[in-house]
Formats: structure tokens, C-alpha cells, sequence
């Protein structure tokens, strides 16, 4: 192979298994024919959307300032280091979320605005991640990812499917985008050829590969393509080790020791092991251009989550939402650290003059701000500069302003990936500081 060959999009490929490589400086990975004649082409800009359910602790779910002088409500401190790199937005809200005034009418168009059909029936409107991916799906190999770390509740609650309550990515207006649950089947569909358990190793199978690529790139590329290879088979260990452990997620077990066999590829048992491992999957899918567009749904609305690895396994997660407990508190934490987490790891990816975070948006909300329902005003946070068009290190407030709708939010972020609509859900006007 030579430079030319591989000029405009690189992977790895051995019997099964195909891995597209990160951006290197020694070769045009993203864009045409004609920008790859260019010493280096731009990295895309990726989107990815991480949900909590039911709210936060109702006053420790704040900013105000701005860039490194922004002072953050206790809820939001694992996000410290990125107030530089953070919007916090005050005052969207959703319409049609108000009319039911329960966990599943108010989470199944978190992401489209759309009315949602009562009754038991299921209908939405087609969500954000989703178009985008409809659009510009076919730039890598998989359109979009959608993860999660909590089972869809197929039961009906106060006339109101629960698969409104475990799904904010929607394909068509009738059809939730399946959840992928099983971290081991999210790793295979990045980069096997076929989503199966296989025997052998996708580094294994791509090393002969990876040694052609490596003496056609600079010392530098060597170096980041050995720590990027290092990231992949740590995540594979990791998804072997956890998958030993069972099925037994989300609660404290009563035995020391399964006294059945384990599913040969489970759920990992610890909770946080498990959001940690999609994460990480979700870093690697933009680091390799595999997907530009994933969703990550750490728990259902209305979860039954437990927490025992914080010491907190009394309560399901859905029934510590309805007090402002220290405990509380520290679930909010826990899931705001997974968000730092994946900051954190895609900050520390350079691509030319910017990081992946810097070339990604990263959306954090919930249907409702506290666990008291109000979905009056939704807690939302971007990280990362969608490739420098978003000015960060800013609170906005909308409260108080005429739009605040989200579908307007969505509007001016589908700009960022190109995908120019005159309308979106409930809005056709854009937030015009994003």
C-alpha cells in the first residue's frame, strides 16, 4: 500500500473485520478527492446525545457566569475542567411533553418535539440523531449508534406506552431505534464485518494490516496509531471481563456466586462498569469515523435502577428522583461523570489545530428538570465546538425570552452538520446565540 491508496479513506482489514483509522496528519482521512489533495483534510463534526432520566436534585442543577470564572451547581461539578469548552442552557422546554404530565409523555420526543399518540398506540416524530443519520448516514460505515444501559419496558402507565419512557431515538414516527445494551454487540458492530461473537480478536485480526499502514505514516502517527490500537484491545478486555460477571445488572446480587451458568455475552453486572464500557465504545466510534452520530441512554425515565457501587441500594432510581437527598446528589454525579468522561477522552484526541471535542457536539438533557415532573424548563448542557462554529464557555437563558422551544436548539444544530431545514417539530426558528 502507499499513501495515495489510502489517501481518502483509510481502514484495517483482515478476515471479518474492518477498522477505519483516527485522524493522522500524514494522511487525508475525511472529505473528497479534491480536499484530500490537501496536506490534511477537516474532521467531521460528530453528534452524540446522552440521556438521564427523571430530572436532578431541583437546586443543585445550575450555572451562571462564563469560561473558566462559570460557577456550577453540585450537580454539574464533574464538568469543572470543561467550562471553557460548555453551553448551559436554561428555559427550552417541549410543547407536547406537557400534556401528559408522566414519565413516558414526557420522554418519547425528547428529540423531535412531536406529539406523542396516547392510548397504548405508539407514535412519535422521527428524532434529531436519527435524520442526521437518514441524511448523511452512508459517510461511514455505521449510520448511527444507539446505546443503552437499561431494558425497553414494554408496559402501558396511566395510557401512555412505556416505550416512550425507554426510547428518545426514533427512525420513523411509529418505529424506536433498538437499543443496544450489550456492550460486546456495540464493539462488534463498529468494526466486525458481521455483529456475531467471534474467537479471535478484531486486533488480532487487523495487525498484519495495521504493520503495512505503519511505514507509510510520520513518527508522530506511529505513536497515536500504537496508543489508539492500545485503546481497542483495553476496551476489549474489558467487555470479555465484564460479560464473565453475568447478567445480573443494575442491583446488588443475594448470592456471592451465580448458581446457574452465565450467558455466554451478558450485561455487565456493575452498572458503572457498564455505562463506562459505551463510552468508551462511543469515543471509538468517532475516533475511527466509524459513526458520526450516537446516542447514549444511561437509564430509562421512570428506571429501576440500582446504585450500590455509590452505597446507595435502597432505592431504585426513579424513587430517589421525588427527594433532594445527599444520596440523590450522588447518583446526579454519576451519571454527569460519565459525560466528563467521554469529554475528557475526546479532548485528549488532537486533530490537527482541534480535539474530537472540540469537532463533536455532545448534548446532555432529561425529560424534566427535577423529579417532581417539571418539564417546564429542561436541564441541557452541549460540550465540544461542532468544528468551531459554537461559541462555548457560556450560560444562555431562554426562560424568559419568546423561543425557547428545543426544536429550535436542533434546528440551529442540524446547521452544524449540514442539514439546513426550514422547520423541525414544533419550530422553524433557530436559537440565535447557537
Amino acid at each position: 500500500m502507499n499513501t495515495h491508496q489510502f489517501s481518502r479513506r483509510t481502514f484495517l482489514r483482515g478476515v471479518g473485520v474492518t477498522m477505519a483509522l483516527p485522524w493522522m496528519e500524514s494522511l487525508s482521512v475525511w472529505g473528497d478527492d479534491a480536499k484530500a489533495a490537501k496536506t490534511a483534510s477537516q474532521a467531521p463534526v460528530r453528534l452524540a446525545v446522552l440521556f438521564s432520566g427523571n430530572g436532578f436534585h431541583s437546586t443543585e442543577w445550575w450555572a451562571k457566569g462564563e469560561g473558566e470564572q462559570m460557577e456550577l451547581g453540585k450537580v454539574l461539578a464533574p464538568l469543572t475542567d470543561f467550562r471553557k469548552k460548555m453551553v448551559y442552557i436554561r428555559g427550552l422546554f417541549n410543547a407536547e411533553a406537557l400534556k401528559g404530565n408522566i414519565h413516558s409523555s414526557m420522554t418519547g420526543n425528547i428529540l423531535s418535539g412531536a406529539p406523542l399518540t396516547a392510548g397504548g398506540e405508539i407514535r412519535s416524530g422521527t428524532s434529531i440523531d436519527q435524520l442526521i443519520a437518514q441524511r448523511h448516514g452512508r459517510s461511514t460505515k455505521v449510520p448511527s449508534l444507539v446505546l443503552g444501559c437499561e431494558k425497553s419496558n414494554p408496559s402501558v402507565h396511566k395510557n401512555y406506552s412505556m416505550i416512550y419512557s425507554s426510547h428518545i431515538s426514533w427512525s420513523s414516527p411509529t418505529t424506536p431505534t433498538p437499543l443496544e445494551l450489550y456492550p460486546s454487540l456495540a464493539f462488534d458492530r463498529l468494526f466486525k464485518d458481521e455483529v456475531q461473537r467471534g474467537d479471535k480478536s478484531v486486533l488480532d485480526a487487523v495487525l498484519a494490516d495495521a504493520s503495512d499502514v505503519r511505514k507509510q505514516i510520520s513518527k508522530s502517527d506511529q505513536r497515536k496509531l500504537d496508543e489508539y490500537l492500545d485503546s481497542v484491545r483495553e476496551v476489549e478486555q474489558r467487555i470479555e471481563q465484564a460479560g464473565k460477571r453475568g447478567e445480573l445488572q443494575g442491583w446488588k446480587p443475594t448470592l456471592d456466586k451465580p448458581n446457574v451458568p452465565r450467558p455466554a455475552d451478558g450485561i455487565p453486572q456493575d452498572i458503572s462498569e457498564h455505562m463506562r464500557l459505551m463510552c468508551d465504545i462511543l469515543v471509538l466510534g468517532f475516533q475511527t469515523d466509524t459513526t458520526r452520530v450516537c446516542t447514549l441512554k444511561l437509564n430509562n425515565d421512570h428506571s429501576s435502577l440500582r446504585f450500590p457501587h455509590l452505597n446507595v441500594d435502597y432505592m431504585i432510581h426513579h424513587l430517589l428522583s421525588h427527594s433532594d437527598t445527599a444520596d440523590w446528589l450522588k447518583v446526579n454525579q454519576f451519571f454527569i461523570e460519565q459525560l466528563a468522561y467521554i469529554a475528557r477522552k475526546l479532548d485528549a484526541i488532537q486533530e490537527g489545530e482541534r480535539t474530537a471535542l472540540d469537532n463533536s457536539m455532545l448534548l446532555y438533557c432529561s425529560s424534566m428538570l427535577t423529579g417532581s415532573h417539571d418539564a417546564t424548563k429542561l436541564p441541557v448542557v452541549l460540550l465540544g465546538g461542532a468544528g468551531g462554529q459554537l461559541k462555548t464557555g457560556r450560560v444562555l437563558d431562554y426562560l424568559e425570552k419568546p423561543n425557547r422551544k428545543m426544536c429550535s436548539l436542533y434546528l440551529s444544530m442540524l446547521d452544524k452538520v449540514g442539514v439546513n431545514l426550514k422547520s423541525f417539530g414544533d419550530s422553524d426558528e433557530r436559537l440565535a446565540e447557537i
